[in-house]
C-alpha cells in the first residue's frame, strides 16, 4: 500500500492524510483493498478492469471492493474520465495513518484484520522487486537494501526513533502520479518501508551469558 504508517499513536498526521476510524479498519481489512487504495495512489486514476489486470484477478471482483472502498470514503468516482461504459475511480486521499491507540483497544479484531492485510501487501511488493531485482539497470540494483539491526530500547526510545525515521523520510521528494514532470532526470519511484517491531518474548538479561558479545546485524544487498 502506498504511504501507509501502520501503528498506533503515529505523533504527526499529514494534511493529506486519512485517520483511520473502526469503519476505515473494516473497510480495509483485505488485502486486496489496500493494494487498490496503493494503485490508485501510485498511478492516479483506473478503471476497475485495469486495476483488476494488475492485481490478477477479475474485474467483478475489483468493482465489488471499490464500492467498499468508496462505501468508506476511501476512493470515489472519477467523473471526468468515466462514461456510461466506464467508470473511473480516484483515490481521496494521499496517506492512511493509525494512530489512535484506543481504537486498538476497542476494535482488537479488525485492527489485527487490517495489520495483516498490511503485511501481506508489503510481502508482495517485496517479493515482486526481488523477482525483478536482476533485471534493473545495475545503478539501481545498487540501491536495493535489507537489513535489519537487533536493539534494546525502552517503549520511549522505540518512539522517538520511529519519529526520528520518519523525520529523514520528510526531507525527500514525496511522489504522487502528477510527480513525475517536475523530478530531475534519472529520479523513479522508491517505496521506502519501515519496520519498528518488538520481541518480547527475548530471553531476559539474566538469561543471557555473560562476556563479550558480537553485535548483530543481517543485511542483503
Amino acid at each position: 500500500m502506498s504511504d501507509t504508517s501502520a501503528g498506533p499513536d503515529v505523533p504527526q498526521v499529514e494534511a493529506d492524510a486519512v485517520v483511520l476510524d473502526a469503519k476505515g479498519l473494516r473497510a480495509l481489512a483485505h488485502p486486496v483493498r489496500v493494494q487498490l487504495v496503493g494503485l490508485l495512489r501510485k498511478y492516479g486514476p483506473s478503471t476497475a478492469t485495469r486495476l483488476a489486470e494488475r492485481l490478477g484477478v477479475n474485474s467483478g471482483t475489483a468493482s465489488y471492493h471499490l464500492r467498499q472502498l468508496g462505501a468508506a470514503g476511501f476512493v470515489e468516482e472519477d467523473a471526468e474520465r468515466g462514461n456510461a461504459r466506464e467508470r473511473w475511480w480516484r483515490s481521496v486521499h494521499r496517506m492512511t495513518e493509525f494512530n489512535d491507540r484506543d481504537l486498538a483497544d476497542r476494535e482488537p479484531e479488525a485492527v489485527l484484520a487490517y495489520l495483516q492485510s498490511v503485511a501481506a501487501t508489503y510481502n508482495l511488493r517485496t517479493q515482486r522487486m526481488v523477482n525483478e531485482l536482476q533485471t534493473m539497470p545495475r545503478a539501481w540494483r545498487d540501491t536495493f537494501d535489507m537489513s535489519d539491526w537487533a536493539l534494546r530500547l525502552t517503549p520511549d526510545e522505540a518512539v522517538a526513533l520511529r519519529q526520528e525515521l520518519r523525520d529523514v523520510i520528510a526531507r525527500y521528494r514525496r511522489d504522487a502520479p502528477e510527480a513525475a514532470a517536475s523530478a530531475p532526470e534519472g529520479a523513479e519511484r522508491v517505496a521506502v518501508v519501515t519496520h519498528l517491531l518488538p520481541e518480547l518474548d527475548a530471553p531476559s538479561p539474566s538469561a543471557i551469558p555473560s562476556g563479550p558479545q558480537e553485535a548483530t546485524r543481517t543485511e542483503t544487498s
